[in-house]
């Protein structure tokens, strides 16, 4: 069972920077792939960044790739997520996730545990 906290959403202006953080619970944190995915008002969530449990590996999603870097410190059992250049479409709640069986993976449908969200709104 993993229990997932985010932190360091908010308001920020467009061209801004934002850093996410998502604190995990379980001691077996490193052998998770985690994931950030996110939520805009009327749509469906969607993959944002991967990582693999070493860190070894990364994946972007074509809109935010270059803009955001996602990163983790298994030794504080906690993952970040830098984004930079905000763009008002970025506005969306942002879940981080867990994943277990895959070095990497996009896919929603793999992920067994999610955090409560936290709201990142981009001003024009």
């Amino acid at each position: 069972q993993v229990q997932l906290v985010e932190s360091g959403g908010g308001l920020v202006q467009t061209g801004g920077s934002l850093r996410l953080s998502c604190a995990a619970s379980a001691r077996t944190f490193s052998t998770y792939t985690m994931g950030w995915f996110r939520q805009a008002p009327g749509k469906e969530r969607e993959f944002v960044a991967a990582i693999s449990w070493s860190g070894g590996s990364t994946s972007y999603a074509d809109s935010v790739k270059g803009r955001f870097t996602i990163s983790r410190d298994n030794a504080k059992n906690t993952m970040y997520l830098q984004m930079n250049n905000l763009k008002p479409e970025d506005t969306a709640v942002y879940y981080c996730a867990a994943a277990s069986g895959y070095s990497i993976t996009t896919l929603l449908a793999h992920y067994n545990y999610w955090g409560q969200g936290t709201q990142v709104t981009v001003s024009s």
